[in-house]
This record gives structure tokens, C-alpha cells and sequence, in this order.
């Protein structure tokens, strides 16, 4: 106060009161008396008689405690001398502040007063509201120009701003409000007293030292790496199971297309010694003995176990096996194909068209006799080999079920070979009315 109220005025200890059963030598206390302290300073200074120099100072400050003042931010900096400072004298316009290399720490200065160690300077990140930095300790020995009296500084190191943002820089009296006993002060007053000074600041981490760089390149290359290294195990690992399992069908595919084919050369054999018997039957020695000939030959040929025969070798199979119809029947026949195509050099599957002429000659031609006409073409469109063998029979009815085994074995035969070579597709179109029967065989991309 103003004013002593009391002074050199001993305590009898006889008035002190036990606070604290556990410790009654330390913990006693005493009434000084009630004393009006609102808009002034109160200090109380107690001390033995005996030893004055051991006493205990505190202070009241009943006044409004007013804004800390921040006079500067300083960036310092590293020179080939030593260090040097950034110096910014008006931090009401300062906004940005931007971090270089060489910048090592971020000073704040604010203007000196006899409370100096009531304030406490906090850093918060807008952004998470969280606090990166609190101090309640001051440093002095800020000059700034004329003013030669040393002002409270705190120095922040660089690496408390772990990346560019928005911050907070709070100043305020630090007073423990939540142990005031005297239930009559409102919110409104707390606020009043404690006065808070706010300084809003981008920060801009602008550049990495050499060392921070190589080492964010490795950390980069080495997270990469190994994504690509496991992206590709897991890619190796799809594929190679995707190769197995692809090799899995077409074995099962040729599994199955080696049962068609053994079905069907039991279904040929069939039809052709019925022929002979036909022949026979009617007596026709010799035409059964040329029958026999041709079709000695022909089953050598089908009875060879060859997966693929060149476009050739289909069309002798196919030759043999007419003129040994012709026997029968004595029907017409013509094979040609595209000027240009290798016959000798392009594979199709074996026996592919058999099927097709035989069900020509049996269900087409066998009762035209002389009028009866089968053409086969081997023809090149593009990257597309098409295969077709038509008849000028009477036909039949395409969407009914055919009753047939070759036909029905051949449909199945398509399905599995475009299981085999699934980079090709074989397409298979009928097309019949009471003029003849026609059947295209397309198979893409096969040459």
C-alpha cells in the first residue's frame, strides 16, 4: 500500500493456528488483519528477529494488470562471423515470417515492467489448437537503439515449428485463479485482471539443410522402393497364379477335345462302313473295293493323333473322303481358296471340317445324285481365316435341336477350342433354307 499499515510488528506464536496435523511446525498460520486492497499493491515482508536475513516476500497486486507490449521478433541467423538478426520493429504489421536455412531460432521482445514475473508467453497451432511452447521464464539484455534499458526476451529454436502453418503467440499474466477462495469474483473480472496480449503468425518452413534433403530423398526412394517391390511381388505373384490356373483350364480344354475327337472318329468310322455295306448290298464289287481303298488311307490319316494339320492336309483328307462318297452317291464337289493363302504352312485344328462335309453329303446331298453340289472355301479376310462348306440340299430348321451326334460334337469342339486359344476366337454360323445349307467357320486373328 501507500502507506505501512504495520511495521517490525512481532507475530505470537501463541495465536498461530495447525493447518496440517502431519507437519504442525511448517504448517500454521495467522490473521494479519482486514485491509482494503483493491487498486493497490500490498507487500508483505515476514522474517525471524533473530536471523532477518531469512525472510519471505510476497506480494498483492489488487490493480489491473495491463497487455505486455511486444516491442520486436527477431529471425537469427547464421553468418561466417557467427550469428546475426533479422530485426522486425513492428510486429502489429508483421504477418509472415519465413525460416530459412540458416535460421536457427525466433526471438520475441516485449516491453519491461515491475511484474515482469507474472507473464507467461504461450505458442499454440491454430489449426489443432495445440500447444507447441510455453515459457514463464524472461531473459534480459534486449537493446534496441537509444533505449538503453534491457527488455525481456524469449528465444524459440526453429525446430518447435515443425512445418509451415498459422500460430498463435499468447502473452498473460500467469495467476492461478482456480485457487482463489472468494466465491464473489465473476468470470468478467478474472478477465479483467488478467490482461492477454495475441500476435497472429504464418510460419514458412521454407528450405531443408543438405543433410534434412538426402535424407527425405532416401526416406522417399526407400518408401517407393518398396511399394514397387511389393506392388510387384504381389503382381508376380497374381500372374502366376492366373498362368497356372489358365494352364489348368486349356489342359482340361484339351483333355476334352482329345474325348470329342475320339468320339467322333467312332462316329465317322461308323458312317463309312456302313457305306460299304451299302455298296455291297447292291453288289457293286469294284465301287466297294475303291471304297475300301480310299477309306484304308483315310483312316490312317484320321487315326494319326496330330492336334494341328496344315490347311494341305485338311484338304487331302477332305478330297479322300468325298471321292469315296462319290461312290455312293455320285453327288459334285469344289474346293478352292484365296489367292495367296499357305496352304502348306497354316495349321488349323484336325479334322475341323470333316463334320460339316459329311453331314453335308448325308443330310444334304445323298438324294440329288448328280445334282447334288458341295463347295469348300478356305478364304483370307484381313488377319481372319474363314472356313466354309456349303450345300445345295433342302435344308433344315436351324434352331431346332439337332438330332446329330457330328454336329452337336463339333458345336462343343468350338466352345473348348476357344478355351485353348483364347487370343483367337472361333465363330461358327449356320444358315440353312430349302435352296441349301450354309456353314461359316471364322476363326480371328489366326493369321
Amino acid at each position: 500500500m501507500d502507506t505501512p499499515i504495520a511495521i517490525n510488528t512481532a507475530i505470537d506464536t501463541a495465536q498461530l493456528e495447525n493447518v496440517h496435523k502431519g507437519d504442525p511446525e511448517v504448517f500454521r498460520s495467522t490473521t494479519l488483519g482486514v485491509y482494503s486492497v483493491k487498486g493497490k499493491n500490498v507487500t508483505v515482508l515476514v522474517y525471524n528477529v533473530k536471523n532477518p536475513l531469512e525472510g519471505y516476500k510476497s506480494v498483492f497486486y489488487g490493480k489491473p494488470i495491463p497487455k505486455a507490449a511486444i516491442k520486436i521478433l527477431s529471425k537469427r541467423y547464421k553468418t561466417d562471423g557467427g550469428v546475426d538478426y533479422d530485426r522486425m520493429l513492428n510486429p502489429g504489421s508483421i504477418t509472415e515470417i519465413t525460416f530459412n536455412e540458416k535460421d536457427d531460432e525466433l526471438t520475441i521482445v516485449r516491453d519491461r515492467t515491475n511484474i515482469d514475473y507474472l507473464y507467461s508467453i504461450t505458442i499454440k497451432n491454430k489449426r489443432t489448437d495445440g500447444t507447441i511452447f510455453q515459457s514463464t521464464a524472461w531473459e534480459y539484455g534486449a537493446y534496441i537503439g537509444e533505449d538503453e534499458n534491457y527488455l525481456p526476451y524469449v528465444k524459440i529454436d526453429k525446430s518447435v515449428f515443425k512445418k509451415s502453418g498459422d500460430y498463435q503467440v499468447i502473452i498473460q499474466p500467469l495467476i492461478a485463479w482456480d485457487k482463489y477462495e472468494d466465491g464473489n469474483i465473476t468470470s468478467v473480472e478474472i478477465e479483467k485482471y488478467i490482461a492477454t496480449s495475441t500476435l497472429s503468425i504464418s510460419i514458412n518452413q521454407e528450405s531443408y539443410s543438405k543433410s534434412e534433403m538426402l535424407l527425405l530423398v532416401f526416406i522417399t526412394l526407400l518408401i517407393v522402393g518398396s511399394v514397387f517391390l511389393i506392388s510387384l511381388y504381389f503382381i508376380r505373384k497374381r500372374n502366376k497364379n492366373k498362368l497356372i490356373e489358365n494352364e489348368k483350364q486349356k489342359n482340361s480344354a484339351k483333355i476334352q477335345l482329345s474325348t470329342i475327337r475320339s468320339q467322333l472318329n467312332p462316329h465317322f468310322l461308323f458312317n463309312a462302313l456302313s457305306g460299304v455295306q451299302n455298296l455291297m448290298n447292291k453288289n457293286q464289287i469294284d465301287a466297294a473295293n475303291k471304297y475300301l481303298s480310299k477309306f484304308a488311307r483315310l483312316t490312317r490319316n484320321i487315326l494319326d493323333d496330330k492336334d494341328l494339320v496344315s490347311l494341305q492336309q485338311e484338304k487331302a483328307l477332305l478330297v479322300d473322303y468325298l471321292q469315296m462318297e462319290q461312290l455312293r452317291f455320285s453327288f459334285n464337289y469344289t474346293i478352292n481358296h484365296s489367292e495367296g493363302l499357305d496352304l502348306e504352312n497354316i495349321e488349323i485344328p484336325s479334322m475341323l471340317l470333316q463334320p460339316f462335309v459329311e453331314n453335308a453329303v448325308k443330310h444334304g446331298i445323298s438324294h440329288k445324285a448328280t445334282s447334288g453340289m458341295i463347295t469348300i472355301s478356305f478364304l483370307e479376310q484381313g488377319k481372319d481365316l474363314i472356313l466354309s462348306v456349303s450345300d445345295n440340299g433342302n435344308g433344315f430348321n436351324t434352331e431346332q435341336v439337332s438330332s446329330g451326334l457330328g454336329l452337336q460334337l463339333s458345336k462343343d469342339r468350338m466352345a473348348l477350342l476357344n478355351g485353348v486359344y483364347n487370343e483367337n476366337r472361333f465363330i461358327l454360323k449356320i444358315s440353312s433354307t430349302t435352296i441349301g445349307t450354309k456353314i461359316n467357320l471364322t476363326i480371328t486373328g489366326w493369321l
